[in-house]
């Protein structure tokens, strides 16, 4: 319900009357009085009117119409003076403003011509009671005597002061520089305010009254936990109830003591929260109260109200529970008594426990996974683990020894070396003491991964050759190759792996044309390590590099193991010492091919001025000849004397008589192990130069030689050209 737009109010504010006194107010500001330009000195209306009265002996207000009838009297002005008088009472009192009615404000521009008509009987009687607080039947409104200077009523909200002011001290009075605002929007907004704080304040009650409930049911639960530990402490001491009887009372009243804090605890807070409830409640009331006022003490009791309630709701109020409802355990002191119990609670030290051999796959690189087991009967509080590494030679002496405790029959050793062996052993313990050792058992720690020698990886269309390094100090039990095929059209990309490899190489069967991507794991008792980084490897063509380790000391190999250079600074004035090894008469190096039969092709970039050999040989070859003066190599040689080229194709010495027109700038080499032939081509003009019919019993390595200084590029891991396929 509105307060302020009630139809029980009565009507006293006609919208005309407020019109006409502003209208009134700013004339009064703005214009001299009519009195003053007569040459007059304007006096105050009550005391005109009162020597008036005083001198015709019309104190009497009901003699004053008749009295003043056809009487002349000196004509005087009331125009120059408000039509009504605000007054104002006590500061305790509530503060009224009252209007006139239209036809009293209309009064205002009369003037009397003479006393002695009744029209100024009337208008100087309505004057006498305006000055006097008396009613007036032709106004119907009641006029209180104003004490001090007149006041307009506010009609305008200081923000920054939160109190209703008149529009005029916005711009004369000290709220000049404040914010303010219209008083009906204040009104509103201080509403607003209050419904939302009633809203929170409503909301808390519910909550205060929710957390109420729920404080009386932990207030029961407490009471019940009471009463179950109560009864299993009755229980307990049911048992040796003579001997214990003192200590039973003694706990009992502790516990009566604890129920009886935690009880007046929750009371006080059920106490606390009925205050809390209280307290919205009065508050709920006053505000009601408030709004039942009128605006503009509605409004300056609104701004302390919404102040008072912020301030309510600002408080934080405690909903946590001060007291649990569940009781911790009680710690008993049984020391008087320990004798009189020793024969019935007496629990002997465990035995020796079991320590288990190592699982498969229980280990990594740096930890462990052991388990031991122990006797059913036995009672145990906690395990102690101990452990050392052992080495070759001096097992179990001078060696670090840690320890660990544990509540388990497992533990997770960390922090070991990969691919060594530990002695573990383990003791029980119990309140009576610690049990014998178990007997140790040996663990290890699976492997570091290997490193792949990318360098010595070997490939041809259908298989490669994994060459690695162990990574490891000690041995390890095998290896497994892990190879994934590159995602392709037709490609799957599923790993495969080759299992139980004992060295460190592995030939690998693959699939022509593909690529695939190559890891290698090491394995032990342990488990298997982690994965080696990978390598690539492209079946497409036969792919090799060469051999540093056959290489003759004027040569030098490139990084990436394809390139062979001679040059001036590495022509010493004499040979090297003989060697099985690597090359010293002949200026030669070997390349590394897969030994897988089949054919294998590849391509030598040469220089038409460069004396140089290519060929094959066998790993066996005399390094102190010449490539192609002993049965066991297969080559072709070029030599240039200014202007002719000489071509040869040499084995045992011998070479059949071929003359070569063209010379080729890039020589392909085709390797058959099936048909026993080593072919030889000018690819630049696709041309077949000679091929051997060869005894291959065994497989051969690529060789290459520079008599003088110049350089041999090798082409690898290439397709083999459609004319070679012929031969």
């Amino acid at each position: 319900m509105d307060l302020y737009d009630s139809g029980d109010r009565l009507q006293i504010f006609p919208e005309e009357n407020s019109r006409m006194r502003r209208e009134v107010v700013q004339a009064e500001m703005t214009s001299e009085p009519r009195g003053a330009a007569k040459g007059k000195p304007q006096r105050d209306l009550e005391e005109e009117v009162d020597e008036l009265v005083h001198l015709y002996g019309l104190e009497d207000d009901d003699e004053l119409g008749d009295e003043f009838v056809n009487v002349n009297t000196p004509r005087i002005e009331v125009s120059e003076y408000s039509p009504y008088m605000v007054a104002r009472r006590e500061a305790a009192m509530e503060q009224r403003d009252w209007r006139c009615s239209g036809e009293a404000a209309e009064a205002e521009d009369l003037s009397f011509g003479g006393w002695g008509s009744e029209g100024q009987c009337q208008d100087l009687r309505e004057a006498y009671r305006y000055t006097h607080g008396r009613a007036s039947e032709e106004y119907e409104c009641y006029v209180i005597p104003e004490e001090e200077d007149e006041e307009e009523a506010a009609d305008v909200f200081c923000v920054t002061c939160k109190t209703p002011i008149r529009a005029l001290e916005k711009v004369l009075d000290e709220h000049k520089e404040h914010e303010v605002t219209p008083l009906s929007k204040a009104l509103e907004s201080a509403k607003d305010e209050i419904h939302r704080n009633m809203y929170k304040l409503e909301k808390q009650i519910i909550e205060m009254e929710n957390f109420a409930s729920h404080l009386e049911e932990v207030f029961i639960t407490v009471e019940e936990n009471f009463g179950r530990q109560e009864q299993n402490f009755e229980s307990h001491y049911n048992e040796i109830l003579e001997t214990l009887a003192q200590k039973y009372e003694s706990k009992i009243q502790a516990l009566g003591e604890k129920k009886k804090e935690r009880l007046e605890a929750l009371y006080g807070q059920l106490v606390s929260c009925g205050e809390n409830l209280d307290t919205c409640k009065e508050l709920m009331e006053t505000v009601e109260e408030i709004c039942h006022e009128e605006k503009v003490d509605f409004i300056k009791d609104a701004v302390a109200m919404a102040d008072r309630l912020r301030q309510f709701l600002e408080t934080k109020t405690d909903v946590e529970i001060s007291a649990q409802p569940a009781l911790e355990d009680q710690n008993l002191d049984f020391s008087d008594v320990e004798q009189l119990l020793g024969s019935i609670n007496t629990i002997p030290a465990p035995s020796a426990p079991v320590i288990n051999p190592q699982a498969p796959n229980s280990a990594t690189g740096s930890s462990v996974r052991v388990c031991w087991s122990l006797y059913s009967d036995d009672t145990v509080e906690s395990y102690q683990l101990s452990y050392r590494p052992v080495q070759e030679g001096s097992p179990g002496k001078d060696q670090a020894e840690f320890t660990m405790t544990v509540k388990e029959t497992y533990c997770s050793v960390t922090n070991l070396v990969p691919n060594t062996q530990y002695e573990f052993w383990v003791t029980a313990q119990n309140r009576a003491g610690l049990s014998p050792a178990s007997e140790c058992a040996v663990y290890m720690t699976a492997p570091s991964p290997p490193i792949i020698k990318s360098k010595e990886v070997r490939s041809c269309e259908e298989a490669a050759l994994i060459c690695w390094e162990s990574g490891n100090l000690n041995p390890v039990d095998s290896y497994t190759v892990e190879l994934t095929q590159a995602e392709t059209l037709g490609a799957s990309g599923v790993t495969e792996s080759v299992v139980g490899i004992p060295t460190c190489e592995s030939l690998v069967q693959l699939q022509p044309r593909q690529s695939y991507t190559i890891y290698v794991r090491a394995l032990n008792v342990g488990g298997p390590s982690a994965r080696s980084e990978p390598a690539t490897v492209h079946t497409t063509g036969s792919y090799f590099r060469l051999n540093e380790q056959t290489c003759h000391p004027w040569l030098t190999i490139s990084e990436d193991g394809l390139t062979a250079v001679r040059s001036e600074r590495r022509t010493l004035a004499r040979e090297p010492p003989p060697s099985n090894t690597h090359f010293t008469r002949c200026v030669a190096v070997m390349g590394n091919l897969i030994p897988v039969r089949g054919r294998h092709y590849w391509e030598v970039e040469v220089d038409e001025h460069l004396d140089y050999t290519v060929g094959v040989a066998f790993e066996d070859v005399p390094k102190q000849e010449e490539l192609g003066a002993n049965c066991l190599s297969w080559c072709m040689r070029h030599t240039w004397a200014k202007p002719r080229h000489k071509y040869e194709f040499l084995h045992n010495k011998m070479t059949p008589d071929i003359r070569i027109t063209v010379s080729p700038k890039k020589i392909g080499i085709l390797l058959d192990y099936e048909n026993s032939k080593l072919s030889f081509f000018n690819v630049d003009i696709s041309q077949h130069l000679y091929t051997f019919s060869c005894q291959l019993h065994q497989f051969v390595h690529p060789c290459f030689s520079l008599e003088k200084p110049g350089c041999l590029k090798i082409h690898n891991g290439i397709s083999m050209p459609k004319h070679v396929t012929f031969y």
